[in-house]
């Protein structure tokens, strides 16, 4: 049976290199999203596609601090939802490698941990690594759900 540091970990690069069960991991959602398209804002109030990746991309790296002990505070809301800047193809495949980066980078340090280290609080803050760990697979997959939303938008417009 594979340690719960093992299987954490995958899950957390599956979220973004899949193969996920329910549908398609981010990296198949976006593969085809030009940068145009990733800036555009189909839905009026909505997000864009290049903002939910920041936005997901910031919580894998928040959460990496948070497991080092590095950081306890609350996203400040440009941290939260990074500003996107420029939007040209090399800013776009930026942000993707960023996206991978920083969940490969997470589930590398999760494989290091032992399976007590779940049930622990994450340091100065009143929920477990577990907890902590679990919603970062959410967060991703709920937002991969918008960025297929968003892209369903653009196609019928």
């Amino acid at each position: 049976m594979a340690s719960v540091a093992a299987v954490l970990s995958n899950h957390i690069k599956r979220t973004v290199t899949g193969p996920m069960w329910h549908g398609a991991a981010l990296d198949a959602l976006l593969s085809d999203v030009t940068h145009e398209q990733a800036a555009a804002r189909p839905i009026a109030g909505a997000h864009t596609i290049w903002e939910l990746v920041l936005h997901v991309t910031a919580w894998a790296e928040i959460a990496r601090a948070r497991l080092r002990g590095e950081r306890t505070a609350d996203a400040t809301g440009a941290e939260d939802w990074p500003p996107v800047g420029a939007t040209g193809a090399a800013e776009w495949n930026a942000a993707l490698e960023r996206l991978r980066a920083g969940h490969r980078a997470l589930a590398t340090e999760v494989r290091r941990l032992d399976d007590a280290a779940f049930d622990a609080k994450v340091p100065g803050l009143d929920y477990t690594v577990s907890n902590l760990l679990h919603g970062v697979i959410e967060h991703g997959t709920y937002h991969g759900g918008q960025i297929a939303l968003l892209k369903r938008a653009q196609a019928a417009s």
